[in-house]
């Protein structure tokens, strides 16, 4: 193990930190399964390939989270809102039937070959990292979802918007009884999570190849990390999609095939040791 293979883990464990936190956050508001979310990711990843192709990387950042926030606004008010009374499992459904449709579509428009975006100028090259040259794009990610981390959780702990989405994910319906719009906490919470989706796509875009498969591929390990951080907790989350980074890479040095299990075996081992995993449900 080197420090290259660390900064590997991290920046894998970045990318799950920013995917896995904003469904944490719809899961732990609306209680819904969001298996759209993978395909959320994954459209974000092509999308800044045009915008990229056309502008700029720089734009990309910017113009793609708003692009999947409205999404997620489309979201809230078509099914989320409407289907709130129904059961989780057939919202669930739904949102695995729109991931389909996704995929579908980014087929139709972008191809089914292989795609890649180059990352900006500036971070194209190598910076010296304990001892070790270390390409400066992947440190950028890490930097980038550090400071997010820490952003939104002293976002959700100061902010008022912040304290209603805590309060309507312990319980809605008081929530809504002690005056809190739970609706337009809804909305927020969903509009950001997607748009946490589409940057972690856009970050992810001059990382990994892109191709249509590259949602469902996501899609278990972060709901893996969502289970183990604790259903609904974004902090949880964040360390969970960390934790599961690194080791995953670290052990896929001494093992790949062992390293394939990973996910699974922490999932079985959480469960068994914490049910309710390593946070426990709550939005923190």
């Amino acid at each position: 193990m080197n420090a290259a293979q660390v900064l590997n883990g991290l920046a894998l464990g970045s990318l799950l930190m920013v995917l896995s936190s904003g469904l944490a956050m719809i899961y732990g508001l609306r209680g819904v399964a969001n298996f759209a979310h993978g395909a959320l990711y994954m459209s974000g990843a092509y999308i800044a390939y045009s915008v990229s192709d056309r502008m700029s990387f720089g734009a990309a950042i910017i113009i793609v989270p708003l692009a999947l926030a409205v999404i997620g606004v489309v979201l809230e008010l078509c099914f989320f809102r409407p289907l709130q009374h129904r059961s989780h499992i057939e919202l669930g459904l739904i949102t695995f039937g729109l991931a389909l449709i996704v995929e579908r579509v980014v087929i139709l428009v972008w191809g089914e070959k292989t795609l890649r975006v180059v990352p900006p100028e500036f971070l194209q090259g190598t910076s010296t990292v304990f001892g070790v040259e270390y390409p400066s794009y992947r440190l950028a990610i890490i930097v980038i979802a550090l400071a997010l981390a820490a952003g939104l959780i002293l976002w959700l702990r100061l902010s008022t918007v912040g304290l209603h989405i805590r309060a309507a994910s312990q319980d809605i319906e008081t929530a809504s009884i002690m005056g809190i719009n739970v609706d337009k906490v809804s909305l927020i919470v969903v509009s950001l999570g997607s748009a946490l989706a589409g940057l972690a796509g856009t970050l992810a875009a001059p990382y990994i190849a892109l191709d249509p498969g590259m949602g469902n591929a996501f899609l278990i390990t972060v709901l893996i990390v969502v289970v183990v951080g604790g259903i609904g907790s974004i902090a949880g989350a964040m360390i969970a999609g960390m934790g599961l980074g690194l080791i995953q890479t670290l052990s896929t040095v001494w093992s790949p095939s062992f390293a394939v299990l990973v996910p699974y075996l922490a999932l079985t081992i959480v469960l068994l040791w914490r049910p309710t995993g390593l946070a426990g449900k709550r939005i923190s």
